[in-house]
């Protein structure tokens, strides 16, 4: 079987350029997609979550999946090579039209499957180096790593800062702390510790 695969990243783009395309190619090639899969998914959602998963579940020896460009497998390297991969040990081919790559089962597809494989390697091997380069900068520059303790309560004590009217006002009608704290933009028990010191404060 020929699948034609579409994604598209949100509901306010159209499907219908990239079908265009596929539609295109195959009538110049002589080629009849069999069933056409469409999402509207972020490229970031591993594949298993999309229905790109569902397909490389059913895919089989010679069928082909032809989209308009690899970007639309996967938004990073090291996921694309994962589903070259499930394509390959499952001797299906994959053609992309604006790369042109034609992936398969014979020795110029691996070829360039290793190729990636070798690129994807090195581009994690530099992530990791610099991510390391920069947190040793820090910790050279006397920099404390992680968040303050306390920090993310303070931030939301300081949204709370004169409120204390409107806050006195809601409880006075009968408002939950839960729902104050909705209001406010803070959780539950931070508007509960607020409360609390308001109290203490007017004794």
């Amino acid at each position: 079987m020929i699948f034609g695969y579409i994604r598209v990243s949100s509901d306010k783009q159209t499907t219908e350029n990239q079908k265009f395309e596929i539609s295109r190619y195959c009538e110049k090639n002589g080629v009849k997609i069999d069933k056409w899969v469409e999402e509207k998914n972020s490229g970031a959602l591993n594949y298993s979550k999309r229905e790109l998963g569902k397909l490389l579940k059913k895919i089989k020896r010679n069928d082909t999946i032809i989209c308009s460009e690899i970007s639309r497998l996967g938004r990073n390297l090291f996921m694309i090579m994962e589903i070259l991969n499930i394509c390959m040990s499952k001797g299906c081919q994959v053609w992309t039209i604006k790369d042109n790559y034609r992936l398969g089962d014979d020795i110029q597809s691996k070829i360039l499957a290793f190729a990636f494989g070798i690129s994807a390697e090195i581009e994690r091997n530099l992530i990791s180096q610099r991510t390391r380069e920069a947190l040793a900068r820090k910790k050279a520059e006397g920099i404390s790593l992680g968040r303050p303790k306390g920090k993310k309560t303070a931030l939301c004590k300081h949204k709370l800062y004169g409120k204390e009217s409107e806050i006195l006002k809601l409880l006075n009608k009968g408002c939950s702390k839960k729902k104050i704290a909705q209001k406010c933009g803070v959780d539950r028990s931070t508007m509960a510790k607020f409360i609390a010191t308001m109290k203490q404060s007017s004794k």
